[in-house]
């Protein structure tokens, strides 16, 4: 039986977590005003803290396992703010995350200690991976992969030390042939084109780039597979995996933002006199703590199905179905919820001596990156029905 009962170890972490992120949220209006800046990476209060980590020990009896323990413990960092906390503690990027689903035991072990961006979409590919057009040429008489393209939207694009970069060794295999390779910024021919300018998570940076006749030696391929494999098993499918990861992580990020935006709203309905206590029927409430009792269950959905797929993945079962799941509800609820809030506000939730405006400019990117939730519900239900992408599209 799955049981998601928090330990006392776990609250323990969670409280401390959550003490530690209010520490961004004193920054937060800073860099979202000046994003130009980048987020020092210890903020000045940073020293008052140990580290989450001294906190958690061997895992007991009752206590959650480490992935879904790690899920929430991102939401409770966003809950002090989002593009803040990914300057905080020195935390991997996405490129992170592909080079622990795909890399060799060397690989992982030579690139750990990274800051890795994950750059994959390009001008003319965006939610359809597959389409990827950047090129790796394997250079035999140098052993170096040559690759040619250009990537867009490739967060954390700027400060990142290097990236993990799809592109395909041949354009007529499709899906099959796409391979991803780890390319560090000092390899030549990788041009960092420029910084955009965002909507939200504005403290964390997102780039274009351009490699022209960039080469990296040839053990960086990911996985070191060089074969093209008939299909997409082994191929496109072992790339996608990183997504089974960072899916419920981007779902788990937005809910930790969500639920700061409940909060507030909370303390300011409660300060205004509206009673907020559970129990009451439909009718025995106003019509202001029904909406917000709506929106509350709505993150609580939400978060389980974050949880479900972080479960899933630590019991090593497949959760390909899963993580779509709480990347498309996750992705759908943090925008309610945050709007919903300030509807309840009214002019406090657009006030910019609050958060709650910047707190629903972040989450609108959690359903976009890491699969838009179109794309996920396409997923979704291709796997529900047992339909390939030329069946459903």
């Amino acid at each position: 039986m799955i049981d998601f009962t928090l330990s006392e170890r776990d609250q323990r972490v969670l409280d401390y977590v959550r003490s530690e992120s209010l520490v961004a949220r004193k920054y937060a209006r800073h860099y979202d005003e000046n994003e130009q800046e980048f987020p020092p990476d210890a903020l000045p209060e940073a020293n008052d803290f140990p580290g989450v980590f001294s906190l958690m020990g061997k895992q007991g009896p009752g206590d959650t396992g480490p992935v879904s323990l790690g899920l929430l413990i991102a939401a409770a960092q966003t809950w002090g703010d989002y593009s803040v906390r990914m300057r905080r503690g020195g935390g991997g990027g996405l490129g992170n995350a592909a080079l622990s689903a795909s890399g060799t035991a060397e690989q992982k072990q030579r690139w750990g200690g990274m800051l890795l961006a994950m750059a994959i979409t390009e001008p003319g590919c965006g939610s359809d991976p597959s389409l990827v057009q950047t090129s790796a040429v394997l250079d035999e008489k140098t052993n170096e992969w040559v690759l040619n393209g250009e990537k867009i939207f490739v967060t954390t694009g700027c400060r990142a030390e290097g990236a993990v970069v799809w592109a395909t060794l041949d354009r007529k295999a499709g899906r099959a042939g796409i391979k991803s390779f780890l390319v560090p910024k000092t390899a030549p021919g990788f041009i960092v084109a420029h910084k955009e300018k965002k909507l939200g998570i504005r403290a964390d940076d997102t780039a274009a780039y351009v490699f022209k006749d960039c080469r990296i030696p040839r053990d960086h391929l990911l996985g070191g597979r060089e074969e093209i494999p008939k299909g997409e098993s082994g191929g496109f499918r072992d790339v996608m995996k990183t997504f089974n990861m960072t899916r419920p992580a981007t779902a788990a990020f937005g809910l930790g933002i969500a639920r700061a935006a409940l909060d507030f709203t909370r303390e300011q309905l409660e300060a205004a006199g509206a009673d907020l206590a559970y129990g009451a029927g439909l009718h025995g409430k106003s019509a202001a703590a029904d909406r917000f009792h709506r929106l509350e269950a709505l993150h609580e959905a939400a978060m389980l199905t974050v949880l479900h797929a972080s479960w899933m993945s630590e019991n090593g079962k497949h959760n390909n179905l899963e993580a779509s799941i709480s990347k498309a509800k996750g992705g759908s609820a943090v925008r309610e919820i945050t709007q919903g809030c300030i509807d309840l506000l009214g002019p406090l939730g657009v006030s910019r001596e609050h958060l709650v405006e910047k707190w629903f400019r972040d989450v609108r990117i959690t359903d976009i990156y890491e699969g838009t939730g179109q794309i996920q519900r396409l997923i979704i239900a291709r796997t529900i029905i047992d339909y390939d992408r030329t069946q459903l599209k």
